[in-house]
């Protein structure tokens, strides 16, 4: 290729066209944050800033369509229970069908961030 081939090249390239980046929180019916998103998925959402998708926070909530910091947020723990998800004795990230093992649940507890 030469000098004029490749100058030539470049100047008759037709680039496409950037697709937008879009920066997004989908929530449910009442605000809760559902997850972020750079896709333009179905669903309800509100655009964000760059630094609000980057913080990747969920103790927000959607309120009249604008992001409002929580005072509260949950937090959910694993605890030993009498029911639930039966996992290994010894690993709790190990789900077993049989005894022996240690049935644990979910407990959730409200903490005041602010």
């Amino acid at each position: 290729m030469t000098e004029e081939e490749f100058l030539g090249f470049w100047k008759d390239i037709q680039w496409p066209e950037p697709k937008p980046v879009y920066y997004r929180l989908y929530h449910n019916d009442v605000g809760e944050p559902l997850f972020y998103s750079h896709e333009d998925l179905p669903g309800k959402h509100i655009d964000i800033t760059p630094e609000q998708f980057a913080s990747q926070d969920h103790s927000v909530k959607v309120i009249d369509g604008k992001l409002v910091r929580q005072r509260q947020t949950r937090i959910t723990k694993l605890i030993p229970s009498k029911s639930g998800t039966l996992c290994h004795t010894n690993d709790v990230t190990v789900v077993v069908a049989q005894q022996p093992g240690q049935y644990w649940k979910k407990k959730q507890n409200v903490v005041d961030t602010n």
